[in-house]
């Protein structure tokens, strides 16, 4: 079990679930399970799966059979690279993701039951007048880059969020033959459910866009308001009634947007991906980081913090796996079995 990589994260996976599962039935709130864009995570994470599935097999099958014979090939690359130790840890790594992101999505829910009425905005908007010399950080950025065209490419960049993170991680889980590196990337991202849950319980916070809605009047209608403004009905919902359908999702302090495109961002470089992905990972990271300012998600020492559970989650993950994390790691994706191996074990690129 020492070996298995992800014997951390599961056991991490079922100690945070059964705590939830604890604070459900102690708060008598329902258990809820978060819906995205595809319905809930535990249909969207294996759809996603067999997607990358396809991706992986059928370019390799062409090449073996031919287009004609692509059946056949789909047979031959199945039989010798897909193992069920590969399946095994795919599906683990899937596993460990959804339920602490499940168990962070309830935990978060659970703030203004067990944190009723204590909030540390008002300490957070004081850091940052002091910080930008008596500015509010958003509408410096409003004068900056107007409140037109760009609010609409921030929000963009801001939202897709919510489908790259779980594409990446599909990626690294069944496009590579490493099932360390899947490993690694599944656990830090738990890492950050979990860390950023406990941050939100320590310095619980609105975030400037609730706290101070006024300055953030001018913006342009876009995606982005219209999900604040969908987080606040949810939220004033469950106040009214912690029992009912609805699930609050209103945290400042830290920002996981931040944190989890960090992590992805230092991973990819950590695992020496191409330098375009490293590019593309910290570009997205830097502007994932402007939207948060500029939509009055998040005060700037929510991104800081942000930050800082970013390389926590990265650099534990790294440990925990068997990965390291202080010296370079050369874990390039490999999509292909070694020539000679014809019972499609698993290797490891170092």
């Amino acid at each position: 079990m020492r070996r298995w990589p992800y014997t951390f994260g599961a056991a991490l996976a079922l100690v945070v679930g059964i705590f939830t599962l604890i604070m459900s039935s102690r708060l008598g709130v329902p258990l809820r399970d978060p819906e995205g864009f595809l319905g809930p995570a535990y249909v969207r994470l294996p759809l996603m799966a067999l997607g990358f599935f396809a991706v992986g097999v059928i370019p390799m099958a062409i090449k073996r059979r031919g287009i004609k014979k692509i059946f056949p090939g789909i047979a031959d690359v199945v039989r010798y690279e897909w193992t069920w130790s590969r399946v095994i840890h795919i599906a683990s790594g899937l596993l460990v993701f959804y339920v602490c992101y499940v168990s962070y999505r309830n935990l978060k829910s659970y703030l203004p039951v067990l944190r009723e009425g204590v909030l540390y905005d008002r300490m957070f908007a004081e850091w940052d007048y002091w910080v930008t010399f008596g500015h509010q950080p958003g509408e410096l950025l409003h004068q900056l880059l107007g409140t037109g065209f760009n609010a609409q490419v921030l929000s963009f960049i801001y939202l897709t969020y919510l489908m790259l993170i779980p594409i990446t991680l599909g990626a690294f889980l069944v496009l590579n033959r490493d099932v360390s590196l899947g490993a690694w990337y599944a656990t830090a991202l738990a890492l950050n459910w979990i860390l950023g849950t406990v941050s939100y319980y320590i310095w619980p916070s609105l975030g400037p866009a609730f706290f101070q809605p006024q300055f953030f009047t001018d913006l342009e209608e876009s995606g982005v308001t219209a999900l604040q403004q969908g987080l606040f009905r949810n939220a004033s919902a469950f106040k009214e009634d912690p029992t009912g359908p609805f699930i609050y999702g209103i945290a400042g302090f830290a920002s996981l947007h931040v944190s989890v495109t960090f992590t992805a961002a230092l991973f990819f470089q950590r695992t020496d991906q191409s330098r375009f992905v490293q590019a593309i990972g910290w570009v997205y990271f830097a502007l994932t980081v402007l939207a948060t300012i500029y939509f009055g998600w998040h005060y700037l020492a929510d991104d800081v913090g942000g930050i800082l559970i970013g390389w926590l989650s990265v650099a534990i993950g790294g440990w925990v796996t068997g990965n390291g994390f202080w010296r370079q790691r050369h874990h390039k994706i490999q999509l292909t079995a070694d020539p000679d191996d014809s019972r499609g074990t698993v290797s490891k690129a170092n």
